[in-house]
């Protein structure tokens, strides 16, 4: 869609997918689970590319961080994109050419890094406050994203967005997929996409509203829960304060709870004969490290017991598994994701 500049960047994504297609697993075309095989082990590149602008809340990108995430195990990368604030407010609602060049080199850095890639378009507010008036303007960036991307390999994943929610309930949001699915599906026929349900991708009542436009879909919820833990002190929750020292032990109770609600969301999806993605989970920095270790760990082995993929929120920044100040790993945060040892959660 930029003429000279389009054709060469999906080139260089061509000429860096053949020099990797021996160690890349290939998803087959329309088939979901296997596409959800290359995201099995993701990190979300949080706090970056969802800012209004990249750097705005700290966290810039780097090359050394998709050889970092190869190195310790991770197979894929899911990269949360504010795509609403770099695109004209009126039609056609082009996307900014230097930003999208951004989000090329991007998809190149996770290629060459032998990671899939998650794109997904993350802090569209005006479309949930007003989703009616914005429809127009998510289809065409859609229709832009889908179409530069169309020559991408199918490790490259869209998720069409991020926790839909406010205004934009269950049926809205229904006929927002159903549109959109149409616009992705003219440029890219066999890729695979990710949608989750209204309500913020929660395992909730909303999940059995979802209506699932085609077959070639991997369902993603979000698992935050007990929320008072998981967000304790974080700045952006009014109150949040007032859950500062909530502990999170691993009792019997608890873990019984992680796996029911992820049991639930595996349900769904197996009558809907689709996969499941954990797009999202993590723990605040504010919460005491060894419990985030022990609950991090419990989501993990919990979802991967039910072959669910899943992608921890975040890499480097307040729920961060890796120091950036300091350039090192939280290492036995990794491990609760990575390692493959069992971990003893008793209190």
């Amino acid at each position: 869609m930029h003429g000279t500049t389009f054709h060469f960047q999906m080139l260089i994504l061509s000429i860096l997918m053949s020099s990797f297609s021996d160690m890349l697993p290939r998803a087959h075309s329309k088939d979901p689970f296997l596409s959800n095989q290359l995201i099995r082990r993701c990190v979300n590149l949080g706090n970056a590319l969802e800012a209004p602008i990249e750097g705005e809340w700290g966290m810039v990108l780097e090359s050394e961080y998709f050889k970092l995430i190869q190195q310790a195990g991770f197979t894929a990368v899911r990269v949360p994109i504010r795509w609403s604030a770099h695109a004209q407010e009126v039609a056609p609602y082009l996307i900014d050419a230097t930003f999208l060049k951004r989000i090329d080199w991007v998809a190149a850095q996770a290629l060459e890094h032998n990671l899939a890639l998650v794109l997904n378009m993350h802090h569209y507010r005006a479309l949930a406050s007003e989703p009616i008036a914005h429809r127009n303007r998510y289809m065409a960036l859609w229709r832009q994203i889908a179409t530069h991307f169309r020559q991408a390999p199918n490790s490259v994943l869209f998720e069409l967005l991020n926790e839909p929610n406010g205004k934009l309930t269950p049926a809205l949001w229904n006929l927002l997929l159903k549109d959109c699915i149409q616009v992705v599906r003219q440029s890219n026929p066999d890729r695979t996409v990710i949608i989750g349900p209204a309500n913020w991708n929660h395992i909730s009542s909303e999940l059995d509203e979802l209506v699932l436009p085609d077959n070639n879909v991997i369902l993603t919820v979000h698992y935050y829960y007990p929320f008072h833990f998981t967000h304790q002190g974080a700045e952006w929750v009014s109150g949040s304060d007032k859950w500062l020292g909530t502990s999170w032990v691993g009792s019997p109770d608890q873990q019984s709870r992680v796996k029911t609600d992820l049991l639930k969301a595996n349900t769904w999806a197996k009558a809907q004969n689709v996969p499941v993605f954990l797009g999202e989970f993590g723990a605040y920095s504010k919460a005491a490290f060894k419990d985030r270790i022990k609950w991090t760990h419990c989501v993990r082995q919990q979802a991967e017991q039910l072959r669910v993929s899943w992608s921890y929120w975040e890499f480097g920044a307040g729920f961060g598994i890796y120091d950036r100040k300091n350039r090192r790993w939280r290492t036995e945060l990794l491990n609760a994701l990575i390692s493959n040892d069992r971990m003893d959660l008793k209190p």
